[in-house]
């Protein structure tokens, strides 16, 4: 009689897995994550191939030395053409530890630029195969290069909070001698754009050239106001060592001394001529991404929030990754600390979109009439779209709305 209450045989145990394979498995999915970072981070180091393209120009002189503004405006335009949009937002919360071949790229690039510019310096000021023009041409693709990529990725470290970075910052933009916008951008610009006391926010139907003049002669003192009321509040006057005023004045006077030790007042010369058109570019930029777009005045020196509408922003795929992510602008001005990997894209009824990336639409500020037969029907939509209500618009386009409180 077969017994039913007998205990059932035990399973025979699976073969343990040596501990060996678990390593390996783990090491070979931590291998894939990493590669799989780096690729997505390689299209925003393809600046690094203005470095060589540099060398070229230089070794060969002549129309090579179109090479750097070809590379940095025309071969990403044409790209952007062929490229298309790209409107994917990445997770905002993914940690820092995984942004490190991105972050990486605006780390490195300060040696990057002085070996890029002094070696410049040295070559040029002794080389006997380039005439007047060729060198004019070189050194202006230099100040491209020291603005397009420079002073962007100057942009980017300083609004993070760790030393280092800011540090970064602050040599990128002395070496182009521009120091105060450090201030002025984080004081000033972002807590008042869209108003008048942001002398940055480019008025409807302002001409570029009128604009930059009005940049360079306001920004400087602006930076300094604000600076003496920041130290003021600390109870220390603005003539104080922690005014960043004084490093910025040692660190523009090292740049300009170590020129002039390298090639002399050629030297010196050369490496003003690339800081100017290095400000040139980052003016430009700043002109097109607010142009027009003012904060409604709700009474008593109160304006409204920063909000997506503030910006212009462009998803063209190429000038996103020379500019780092810059044209998700309205992000930006949401979270000024975000990483530029995990900046968000806007859709159009949010943020006002451009029609170009941002090398195409700063070529076109330099035509006004140009620029405001493009620009000026989209400012107008977008007034009629978010303020109906605001019939009257010339104290906004002549900035004498009240000064912010």
């Amino acid at each position: 009689m077969t017994r039913t209450d007998e205990p059932a045989p035990a399973a025979t145990p699976a073969a343990a897995k040596p501990a060996g394979d678990s390593a390996s498995i783990s090491d070979k999915t931590s291998r894939a994550a990493t590669l799989t970072r780096i690729r997505a981070a390689l299209p925003f180091w393809m600046s690094v191939l203005l470095l060589p393209l540099a060398v070229i120009a230089a070794g060969l002189g002549g129309w090579w030395v179109l090479l750097l503004p070809g590379f940095a405006w025309g071969l990403y335009s044409v790209i952007d053409a062929l490229a298309g949009l790209n409107q994917d937002n990445a997770d905002p919360d993914t940690p820092e530890a995984e942004l490190f071949w991105y972050r990486a790229i605006t780390m490195i690039w300060f040696p990057l630029q002085m070996a890029l510019v002094y070696g410049m310096i040295w070559y040029v000021t002794r080389a006997t195969h380039l005439g007047g023009w060729e060198t004019f041409g070189l050194f202006f693709g230099v100040g491209v290069v020291s603005g397009t990529i420079g002073i962007v990725y100057s942009h980017e470290l300083m609004h993070q909070t760790n030393r280092v970075e800011r540090w970064l910052a602050d040599l990128l933009l002395a070496s182009v001698l521009y120091s105060h916008f450090r201030s002025e951008h984080l004081l000033v610009h972002h807590r008042y754009v869209g108003t008048p006391r942001d002398p940055v926010t480019a008025r409807y139907n302002e001409g570029f050239h009128r604009y930059f003049y009005r940049v360079l002669t306001r920004c400087p003192p602006s930076a300094w106001r604000a600076e003496a009321a920041l130290l003021e509040r600390r109870g220390l006057s603005a003539r104080s060592l922690r005014n960043p005023f004084w490093r910025y004045a040692a660190l523009q006077f090292m740049f300009l001394t170590l020129a002039a030790l390298i090639g002399g007042w050629a030297g010196v010369g050369l490496f003003m001529l690339q800081a100017g058109v290095a400000i040139w570019q980052l003016e430009l930029t700043n002109y097109v991404e607010h142009y027009g777009l003012t904060r409604k005045h709700l009474g008593d020196g109160r304006y409204e929030h920063v909000q997506p509408r503030h910006s212009w922003n462009a998803a063209h795929r190429a000038t996103n990754w020379l500019l780092i992510n810059l044209q998700r602008h309205s992000d930006h001005h949401y979270k000024p600390q975000r990483r530029f990997p995990l900046l968000q894209t806007y859709p159009e009824d949010e943020a006002p979109q451009l029609p170009h990336g941002y090398p195409v639409m700063t070529a076109l500020a330099m035509v006004p009439p140009a620029w405001r037969r493009v620009m000026n029907p989209r400012v107008r939509a977008w007034r009629k779209r978010y303020y109906p209500e605001i019939t009257d618009w010339m104290p906004y386009k002549r900035g004498t709305t009240p000064m912010p409180r």
